[in-house]
C-alpha cells in the first residue's frame, strides 16, 4: 500500500464509484478504499437476510416471503431519467456494457386525495382528469410552448428572457392554476419544494423538456429507467471500470484515516498500519465527519407487498410524488416500488418505499399520507438517517466531500453533486455530449 496515488476515494457509495471510474479514465492513478466488506456504502442493496439482520437484528425471515437472495432491496433506491445525466455519464463511460435497464411503468403524482398518471405532453394534458376542461387548454398551450422551446433559437421564446422571466411570470402568462403549477412543477419538472417559483424559469423549462424527452424515449409509462437486479449493480460496474483502467480497490479496510499536512492539506490516507500517499481524497461524510455538518434527515418506510400500488394501472415498477402542499408539508413526499419484473424480488412481490425530508421525530405518523396509499403490506421497516454537507474549502484542504442522498426516488440531484465535484477535483467539465442511443442495446 505505501504508493502514491493522485487520489485515493474512500467509501464505494454510487457517488464515490462513479468519481473513481470518471478519474481513472481521465489517466489518474486512484486506489479506491472502503471500511466495509461489500460494495455500496449507504447505497448498497441488501437480500432478505441482511435485510432482516439490520432491521430486525435476526437472521431468519419468515418462509412465505421466498428465497433471501431473490431479494435486492436497494437501501437509497432511485430511479434514473432515461435521458438524464446519469445515463450520459454511463454511456460516456461506456459502463452500460456491464448493466441491463428495463424501462419503468408508471409516473404518478398525489392531487386531491388520488393519486394520477403525470400528463407530460400536450396530448397527454388533454387526456388528463387533474384538471378540468379550460384548465386542459391553458396546460395544452404552455406544453407546447414549452415543446417548442429552443434555447439558442430567439425565434420560440414569444419575446420572454427566460434567464430573467421567473417560473412564477411564465406560468402566469398561461393562466394556469395552482394545482397545475403544484404537479409542473414537482412531478415533471421535479423541484423539490416551491423556491423554484421564484427562480428564472429557464431552469424549469429545460427539466421538463427532459421528463418529455425521457418518455418519448421509450413509448413507455414513464421517462425512468431502473437496472435489472437493482442499484447494487451500478457501484459495482464502475469499480469494474475503474480497475480496467488501472485503478486499485482494497474493501474491509478500517479505520482509514485521512492524514494531513503542516499546512492542513491532505496528503495521504493510512488504515492497519499502512499509509497511501496522495494529492487528493474524495469520500463521503462518514470518513471526514469533522469537515461536514447535518442538514437534515430522511424518514422513510420500507414495504414487502404481494400486490402493486393501488390506482396505478397495476404497474410493477413505479414512482408516485405526493407533492408538499398537497400534504401541508414543507417537502414532497415518494413512493418508490419495484417488483420481480426487475429482479429485485421473487415472483410475486412489490418492494416499497415511502420516503421524506424528516420534520419530526415520527416516522409512522409523518409517512402516513404515502403509507396509505400502498394497500396491505406483508412487512414494513421504518429507517431515519441524518443528511451531511461538507463545510470544508477543498482549495485549502483538497478533500473533496460528497452530500449525503436525498429523499428523492430520482437520481437527477445525485450526477449534479457527482458533476460538481468532478469539475473541483480536475478543473474541467464532463463532456456529457453523447450519443443517447448506445446505451439502448442495454435497455431492452
Amino acid at each position: 500500500m505505501d504508493e502514491e496515488y493522485d487520489v485515493i476515494v474512500l467509501g464505494t457509495g454510487l457517488k464515490e464509484c462513479i468519481l473513481s471510474g470518471l478519474l481513472s479514465v481521465d489517466g489518474l492513478k486512484v486506489l479506491h478504499m472502503d471500511r466495509n466488506d461489500y460494495y455500496g456504502g449507504e447505497s448498497t442493496s441488501l437480500n432478505l437476510i441482511q435485510l432482516w439482520k439490520k432491521f430486525r437484528g435476526s437472521d431468519k425471515p419468515p418462509a412465505h416471503l421466498g428465497s433471501s437472495r431473490d431479494y435486492n432491496v436497494d437501501m437509497i433506491p432511485k430511479f434514473i431519467m432515461a435521458n438524464g445525466a446519469l445515463v450520459r455519464v454511463l454511456i460516456h463511460t461506456d459502463v452500460t456494457k456491464y448493466l441491463y435497464f428495463k424501462a419503468v411503468d408508471g409516473s404518478f403524482v398525489y392531487n386531491k386525495g388520488k393519486v394520477h398518471k403525470v400528463p407530460a405532453t400536450d396530448m397527454e394534458a388533454l387526456k388528463s382528469p387533474l384538471m378540468g376542461i379550460f384548465e386542459k387548454r391553458r396546460a395544452r398551450k404552455f406544453f407546447i410552448y414549452v415543446q417548442d422551446y429552443v434555447e439558442n433559437d430567439p425565434k420560440t421564446h414569444e419575446g420572454l428572457d427566460l434567464t430573467r422571466v421567473t417560473t412564477k411570470e411564465l406560468i402566469a402568462k398561461y393562466g394556469l392554476d395552482d394545482n397545475t403549477v403544484d404537479f409542473i412543477g414537482h412531478a415533471l419538472a421535479l423541484h423539490r419544494d416551491d423556491r423554484y417559483l421564484n427562480e428564472p424559469a429557464l431552469d424549469t423549462v429545460k427539466r421538463m423538456k427532459l421528463y418529455a424527452e425521457s418518455l418519448a424515449r421509450f413509448q413507455g409509462g414513464s421517462p425512468y429507467i431502473y437496472p435489472l437486479y437493482g442499484l447494487g449493480e451500478l457501484p459495482q460496474a464502475f469499480a469494474r471500470l475503474s480497475a480496467v483502467y488501472g485503478g486499485t480497490y482494497m474493501l474491509n479496510k478500517p479505520e482509514c484515516k485521512v492524514e494531513f499536512d503542516e499546512e492542513g492539506k491532505v496528503c495521504g490516507v493510512t488504515s492497519e498500519g499502512e499509509t497511501a500517499k496522495c494529492k487528493k481524497v474524495v469520500c463521503d461524510p462518514s470518513y471526514l465527519p469533522n469537515k461536514v455538518r447535518k442538514v437534515g434527515k430522511v424518514a422513510r418506510a420500507i414495504c414487502i407487498m404481494s400486490h402493486p400500488i393501488p390506482n396505478t394501472n397495476d404497474s410493477h415498477s413505479v414512482q408516485v410524488i405526493l407533492p408538499q402542499k398537497q400534504l401541508g408539508r414543507k417537502s414532497d413526499m415518494y413512493l418508490f416500488c419495484c417488483s420481480y419484473s426487475h429482479n429485485v424480488a421473487p415472483k410475486g412481490k412489490f418492494i416499497a418505499f415511502v420516503s421524506t425530508e424528516a420534520e419530526t421525530d415520527q416516522p409512522e405518523i409523518e409517512l402516513k399520507p404515502g403509507l396509505d396509499l400502498l394497500g396491505p403490506v406483508d412487512e414494513i421497516f421504518y429507517d431515519v438517517y441524518d443528511r451531511y454537507e461538507p463545510v470544508n474549502e477543498p482549495t485549502l484542504d483538497n478533500c473533496f466531500i460528497s452530500t449525503s442522498y436525498d429523499a428523492t426516488t430520482h437520481f437527477e440531484s445525485t450526477v449534479i453533486d457527482v458533476l460538481n465535484m468532478y469539475s473541483m477535483i480536475t478543473g474541467k467539465v464532463l463532456d456529457l455530449n453523447v450519443d443517447l442511443s448506445a446505451a439502448s442495446a442495454a435497455e431492452e
